[in-house]
């Protein structure tokens, strides 16, 4: 039987060894600034294995938690009952979520936007499914505002993303933001080094509201 067409079983193990070190970096502490102050019905995209859960308050009343990978989806659900809110963890991928229209009171995506297929298409369907006036949170890593250095992302985009499991160093995510036709509200923007010996990086993080 084939594979499932999102599954990358050794990038999934790699990332898992990875992402376990980034949080002790202050990754840990960036994904409780994005989701801090978060209430009602909730989306999150690319859940990987779940280490969002932990900081989502309890005035969330409902989280469904979208992972496309079926390793990583695993670790997620192992996870989901020591959180404090309700969790539902599905397969699905961002550009074809399994929700209604105008259903969820935000939508949360972080670390995400740089490896979707489509960023344009995954954008509408945050759009789609939150209601008016409803809020999406982002923690990315985006593009650099120094030129020689988005030079040296452009050049090496096509080799680092077959073997990071589709990452894109170089997409500009918070004006893909504003031009999917959400009002962004907040960003900071800062230098990150998610593991030891590799150089920092432009991260972001932001909030903005559904128009």
């Amino acid at each position: 039987m084939a594979d499932p067409p999102y599954a990358n079983p050794k990038f999934a193990q790699a990332y898992l060894r990875i992402a376990a070190k980034a949080e002790d970096r202050g990754v840990r502490e960036h994904r409780r600034r994005l989701l801090e102050g978060l209430a009602g019905e909730v989306c999150e995209v690319g859940v990987g294995q779940g280490l969002n859960f932990a900081h989502y308050p309890a005035t969330v009343t409902r989280l469904l938690a979208v992972e496309p990978e079926p390793t990583l989806r695993q670790h997620a659900q192992a996870v989901a009952g020591s959180a404090l809110v309700v969790i539902k963890v599905v397969d699905g991928s961002a550009d074809a979520l399994p929700l209604d229209d105008a259903s969820c009171d935000a939508d949360v995506t972080a670390l995400v936007l740089c490896s979707v297929p489509d960023q344009a298409a995954a954008l509408a369907e945050a759009h789609r499914v939150l209601r008016p006036g409803g809020e999406l949170r982002f923690y990315e890593h985006v593009r650099s505002t120094f030129r020689l250095v988005a030079a040296g992302e452009d050049l090496i985009a096509p080799l680092w993303s077959r073997f990071a499991g589709g990452c894109h160093p170089n997409r500009d995510s918070v004006a893909a933001i504003a031009a999917a036709g959400f009002t962004i509200t907040s960003t900071d923007r800062f230098g990150f080094s998610p593991q030891r010996f590799v150089p920092q990086t432009a991260h972001v993080l932001g909030r903005a509201i559904r128009s």
